[in-house]
């Protein structure tokens, strides 16, 4: 089986942590053998790539091919009109990536078009298997169908190119329940969560890693892109209430100066540590080293951090929305937010140290979570549309 996986959201020299998920769960279901997957992963087109320009520098940088494990990658390069160009951004998607399908199609014909994230790239996805002949399955990964709906024009093509794709994948049975809420029949919807890379996340020596972070006492982790959507400002805001509890926060973005401003104002900044964006490759030793994770975010697909912690051995805190409790199902696995707010994540952080789990009963509870069953259910889904054609 010829695929052609077509997303933004997908590593790439200068981002080699952008949509990583998407590249884990398309290099295991080629690693189990009988596919054959090629990648589009457009990026937006600017011309400069000066700091001064900040993050749309970076896309300047990114070369219009690469391989990354083993699998060949495109970089076509598409306009993007920021705050005006939402419903255009489809558009101008597949204009830019049709050339690029074209050539690979012509160089080895691809039977099937394995599209990412609904809007823009589901839709333009649709488009272009339009125009290809090409099957398209499409999976929702968060967002782009608990957020991105709320607007009534990406709305329209979402519905409308949910009802023209050979196939739905959501990650998670929420996401199932927001694609029927959008008119969706349930049957047409397939759920295929996401794993853990239980190889890369394990048990790392615990002390080792204390040590290497200089920590002592109860710790924290707090693990994502530094915006508001994450929630960091709230486990932050639950340190007043956790005193002799310290804080880590990996990731980097646009909120880093107001959680340092929060954390200097609640006077809790010297029990708070920011340690920027942390390479995938190297987290295992940050979770290891915490005693518990904290996700307070207020939108989630399937989390993968979730996961990831709890396969090192580390039990988590999570908010109680959308993905969030059929990732933290038990009691091993950690526990639930009762309320969404700087108290309730004091009070969660209480109640899971009250029981700590055995790192020993979290890594068991995360085994359960391999890419096995995630790419056989995306073989037979694929399978079972080829042999419709």
């Amino acid at each position: 089986m010829e695929i052609l996986t077509f997303t933004t959201l997908y590593p790439n020299s200068v981002q080699p942590h952008h949509g990583v998920f998407v590249e884990n769960r398309l290099r295991h279901l080629v690693m189990g053998g009988g596919v054959n997957a090629r990648v589009v992963a457009p990026v937006p087109w600017f011309p400069f790539s000066a700091p001064v320009f900040g993050r749309y520098a970076v896309y300047a940088k990114v070369m219009p091919r690469e391989s990354r494990a083993q699998l060949a990658i495109e970089h076509p390069k598409y306009l993007v009109l920021p705050k005006f160009g939402m419903r255009a951004a489809p558009g101008f998607l597949a204009a830019a990536s049709l050339p690029v399908l074209t050539r690979l199609q012509d160089e080895r014909d691809f039977d099937l078009i394995d599209a990412h994230y609904f809007f823009p790239d589901g839709v333009a996805a649709i488009r272009l298997g339009r125009r290809l002949k090409k099957p398209v399955v499409i999976t929702a990964r968060g967002t782009d169908v608990n957020l991105i709906p709320e607007l009534p024009g990406p709305r329209r093509m979402i519905q409308e190119a949910a009802r023209e794709a050979a196939g739905i994948i959501a990650v998670s049975q929420a996401l199932k329940d927001a694609l029927v809420g959008l008119g969706i029949p349930a049957e047409r919807v397939t759920v295929l969560r996401n794993g853990v890379d239980l190889e890369l996340f394990h048990p790392h020596a615990r002390e080792e890693a204390r040590a290497a972070l200089g920590l002592s006492g109860p710790s924290l982790l707090s693990v994502g892109h530094l915006i508001e959507r994450k929630g960091h400002e709230l486990v932050i805001g639950a340190l007043p209430s956790l005193p002799g509890y310290r804080l880590l926060i990996a990731g980097d973005g646009p909120e880093r100066i107001r959680l340092e401003n929060l954390s200097n104002a609640l006077r809790v900044a010297d029990r708070v540590r920011f340690l920027g964006a942390v390479p995938h490759e190297q987290l295992h030793k940050v979770y290891a080293a915490a005693d518990a994770l904290v996700l307070a975010s207020s939108r989630e697909g399937w989390p993968n951090v979730l996961l990831e912690s709890m396969a090192c051995g580390t039990p988590v805190v999570a908010s109680n929305i959308w993905g969030n409790p059929e990732v933290v199902s038990r009691p091993e696995a950690g526990v639930l937010i009762g309320e969404r707010s700087d108290a309730g994540v004091a009070e969660g952080v209480l109640r899971l140290f009250r029981g700590l789990p055995t790192r020993a009963a979290t890594r068991r509870y995360a085994e359960e979570f391999s890419w096995d069953a995630t790419s056989e259910g995306q073989f037979r889904l694929f399978n079972e549309i080829l042999r419709r054609r």
